[in-house]
């Protein structure tokens, strides 16, 4: 073979290389984020997401792409959303209850990655905490009216002289309903007289609090859900304009003036779910992987908020806290 033909051989060949290169190159997995909320109040969150996937070995723009999709508290967005991601043929989706059940509604092949603050069993998402049935598992950080009785015990030692005491829940929110009878037994052991109070949106926010000023409640416990977390220095700005002390299920409130938080860590939560979501993404089944519980809870303090209220923290509380803003 002459030298001429050989350059032109070789040169044929490189030519195809780049194409079967591609052609062998794996597609670079696509991570659905979908969310009820707004964006902006949970950006932690999607740090904390990211964290998980790295420890598993993704990392975004190298081998992984994540599309996010947030429906602004328009739960009615829902269904739209995760068919738009469900379209785009996502590796994974992972997101909070009321996503994730819009996206169950439409898909039962993609894997779906719960986090959420109630139990997943009596919310419907799985039959067992071991054994999570078809495309889903998840997180759960018992956020919302699992730890209610407890958020009422500490917020009655803080206000120990107050008797009458308001909930602010979310009716949007099924888990308050369902968490309601818990609250409410757990109040009257504690000798308490409670007002509850609902509300669907932040409009209604103002009338929500002049109703327990009203009901003379000296204290409010403020149910957590994914719209309550959201809206979370509207409810803070007001508990303090009432001179009201709250307790919360998030210790963001807290962070952003509240007075104080009792809860599982929410961007500890993410974390795992991204933890989780890289294990699918290396071959793992939905439902080979039991759903995750909290093991740690954390107590948060606001002093400054307290001092703002005229309050004495008990030296058992100050002892108790993971953390004491000041």
């Amino acid at each position: 073979m002459n030298r001429r033909k050989a350059i032109t051989l070789l040169g044929g060949a490189a030519a195809g290389w780049p194409v079967a290169a591609r052609a062998q190159q794996p597609t670079m997995p696509v991570v659905g984020l979908l969310r009820s909320t707004p964006a902006a109040p949970f950006a932690a969150l999607v740090a904390a997401l990211r964290q998980g996937l790295g420890d598993e070995g993704f990392v975004e723009g190298r081998n992984l792409t994540i599309e996010q999709r947030y429906a602004d508290n328009q739960l009615d967005r829902l269904p739209g959303l995760a068919a738009d991601l469900v379209r785009q043929q996502v590796s994974v989706i992972v997101g909070n209850v009321g996503a994730v059940a819009a996206a169950r509604a439409i898909t039962s092949t993609i894997p779906i990655v719960f986090v959420t603050g109630e139990d997943p069993v009596k919310s419907g998402l799985v039959a067992t905490l071991n054994r999570p049935e078809a495309n889903l598992t998840g997180v759960t950080f018992f956020g919302g009216s699992q730890l209610n009785a407890k958020q009422l015990e500490l917020l009655h030692d803080l206000i120990s002289k107050t008797t009458m005491f308001a909930v602010l829940g979310d009716k949007n929110y099924p888990a308050f309903e369902a968490g309601l009878p818990v609250m409410e037994t757990a109040g009257r052991a504690l000798g308490l007289q409670m007002v509850v109070v609902k509300t669907s949106s932040e409009h209604e926010f103002e009338g929500a609090f002049a109703k327990i000023v009203e009901a003379g409640a000296g204290a409010v416990l403020v149910s957590g859900s994914p719209f309550f977390t959201s809206q979370r220095r509207g409810l803070v700005a007001l508990a303090a304009r009432h001179a009201i002390p709250a307790i919360y299920d998030q210790r963001d409130f807290v962070v952003d003036g509240g007075l104080i938080s009792y809860s599982a860590s929410f961007t500890g939560a993410y974390r795992q779910a991204g933890t989780y979501v890289g294990k699918i993404l290396k071959g793992a089944k939905p439902s080979e992987l039991p759903v995750l519980q909290p093991t740690t809870f954390e107590l948060l303090l606001n002093l400054k908020t307290a001092k703002a209220l005229g309050l004495t923290v008990p030296p058992g509380i100050l002892v108790a806290a993971d953390e004491v803003i000041e």
